[in-house]
């Protein structure tokens, strides 16, 4: 490994142990907000079964999601962002599917 490279990779793990103990905060932080899943898939008119359908996963998926027992990520969070935004534009197109 490359000395230089190596420097670097020990210094954001010094970096990041002094975060995590709070001694040092960090340079940027994300903050993703999932939207709540009820009342997106009552703003889009569908019933649970016909959402799970839209979204590719199940019912039991859907109802954990809804009941904040589990979260969205990946693929399904990006999906029910856009949905959120474009509500009208991801039926049309999902549906089309």
């Amino acid at each position: 490994m490359d000395k230089d490279l190596f420097n670097d990779l020990v210094q954001s793990l010094t970096e990041a142990k002094a975060i995590a103990k709070g001694k040092a905060e960090p340079s940027r932080r994300f903050k993703f907000v999932t939207p709540d899943v009820k009342v997106l898939r009552e703003n889009v008119g569908l019933s649970q079964n016909a959402f799970a359908d839209l979204m590719g996963v199940s019912v039991k998926t859907i109802q954990n999601w809804e009941q904040q027992r589990r979260t969205p990520t990946g693929p399904a969070a990006a999906l029910l962002k856009i949905v959120s935004s474009e509500p009208k534009l991801a039926l049309k197109l999902l549906h089309a599917a």
